[in-house]
Formats: structure tokens, sequence, C-alpha cells
């Protein structure tokens, strides 16, 4: 169902329940995302694809969908050929396909159009970096035409997502600035500090001044992080945490799997929403079913 109001309306009320990992959930659908352009490439080659797998999180209870744009760029999609105007319509098509699995759900359903690192189009792993060796003048103008391209479909709200460090997260507020959609700013976190190991308060803080920030939390990161990375949000800048954390597992580079034992708990739910959270979900390796149960903790009114 699509929304009568505002996404930060429904956060003034409660908890929000998002998604979970879009690839971990393609994968199951048997999708191969052995690719540079990683769940982006399917926005040219399979779109159903992307589609069943938001079905599959609306039926697990999420509220809130994060498209398929994260590592869909104008020059990711430009190495496999695809002009400026096809890239624009790809990106747009991320958050139709979002849109159309939210339009068919019985209860409201936003969109977050996805705007991730530069280091993502790289996959190389440098979004858990940061530190690029770019200006912030230079990440602006990157992030800029995606911006405006999935600002042109009319999202609900931007996740300026993965952000690994201060410079990006500066480089993306002023991509963003005015572009009259909502936004929040989600930081990549290791120690409680950003993956670049600048203090987190300072972080957060650059999004205090901002009218059109709804968020601001942390993702893509052990679910130990969450429920203190809240409070800090919410204590830095006066507005309601976004958390989505990963399974806890960590991904080995060099053995090319994952490695570790799964950590996401969906009954810590309700600690982070106590800890100032309105935006709740998961991240890489957690599926449907650990948004399930994130939607089933929170409980409540919950529609």
């Amino acid at each position: 169902m699509r929304p009568s109001r505002p996404l930060a309306a429904a956060l003034a009320e409660r908890a929000l329940v998002l998604d979970g990992g879009l690839a971990c959930r393609l994968e199951a659908q048997g999708c191969d995302l052995a690719d540079d352009l990683w769940s982006a490439r399917l926005l040219a080659e399979d779109p159903a694809q992307i589609e069943s797998a938001h079905t599959a999180y609306v039926r697990a209870g999420a509220e809130v969908l994060i498209t398929a744009s994260y590592q869909a760029t104008f020059e990711g999609f430009a190495r496999r050929g695809a002009g400026p105007a096809e890239a624009a319509e790809l990106l747009a098509l991320s958050v139709d396909l979002a849109r159309r699995a939210g339009d068919a759900a019985p209860r409201e359903v936003w969109v977050a159009a996805s705007v991730g690192p530069y280091g993502a189009h790289l996959a190389d792993g440098s979004e858990y970096r940061g530190a690029y060796g770019l200006t912030v003048g230079e990440l602006e103008r990157f992030h800029r035409p995606r911006v405006e391209a999935l600002v042109a479909a009319r999202p609900d709200v931007l996740a300026l997502e993965t952000v690994p460090d201060t410079d990006e997260a500066r480089a993306l507020l002023a991509a963003t600035e005015g572009c009259g959609v909502p936004l929040w700013l989600s930081y990549t976190v290791a120690g409680g500090r950003t993956r670049a190991g600048q203090d987190l308060a300072q972080a957060f803080a650059l999004a205090a001044g901002r009218d059109d920030v709804i968020a601001v939390g942390v993702n893509c990161c052990d679910p130990d992080e969450a429920a203190s990375a809240a409070a800090l949000a919410v204590r830095t800048t006066g507005r309601p945490a976004v958390v989505y954390p990963n399974s806890g597992e960590r991904w080995d580079g060099v053995a090319g799997r994952w490695a570790g034992a799964a950590a996401f708990d969906p009954h810590e739910a309700p600690r982070w929403a106590a800890a100032g959270a309105r935006l709740i979900g998961g991240c890489c390796r957690v599926g449907p079913r650990g948004v399930a149960g994130l939607a089933a903790a929170l409980g409540g009114d919950r529609p």
C-alpha cells in the first residue's frame, strides 16, 4: 500500500521495520551476484528477481524497502556499456521495483532509495575503509548525478548508507542539499568508531543541523554495536536513530566465504527501540526470517 503520510510522521508514532540484506535474498533465489555491479546487475538483466526479493521482505513484515541502487552508479553502468540515459533509467527502475512490491502490501510501505558509498562501485571492499584519497568536493561530484536520478524517481526517503568516514558523509550531505527528499545518514562502524577510525559522535553531529535528515545511525556492523550507536545518535543529533546491523558473521575475502557465528537476535529490537531507534532492520546475511522476527519482537499496534 502506498503510504499516505511522510515517513517522518510515521516515525513519530512508533518504530518501523526495515527490510534485510537484498543480496542474501537474491542469492537464496538462485541469483549469481559474482559481478562488480553486484545486485545492481539484475536491474538490467533480471529485474523481476529484485521485485521478488522486495516482496519476500514485505511478506516478512518490512515496512520500509531499500532499493537495489547501493552499487548502481553511472560509472559502473558505463563499464557495462550503458550510457547516461540508460543508467538513469536503471536507477529509476530500482525505485519502481520497490514501489511495486510495496503497493501490493496490505499496509503502508515506504521506499528508501539507497545511495551507497564511493567504495561500493570499486567492488574492492574499500567502503569498509574509507579514506579514498579523494577530496570532499570530488566525492560530492561523484554522488550528485546518482542522487539527482534517484530523486527524480520520487522515493519516500534517500538512504545514505554504509558511510565509512566523515569526508564521505560531508560529500553526501552536500550532494543532497535542497533535493526535496528527506534522508537518513547511516555509518558503517567498528568498535564504536567509523570504519575510518573517527569519533562517532562527531560523525553523527554532521547531520544535526539539517532539517531534512529524519534519522541518523548505523548499518552493516556487528549487532552488538546497535544499541549504543542508537543512543549516541539520538543524544548527538536529537533525531530518531536508524539501525540495521549484519548477521554478525564476517566476510573472509581471502577464502571467499562468510566466517564466524551469526549473532543477529531479533529479540534485541525492543532494546534498540528503547535506545531511540525508529528504523530497525537487518543488513548482510539477515533475510526474511530475521525481518519477520523483528516485526514480531516489536509487536505493539503494528498492522
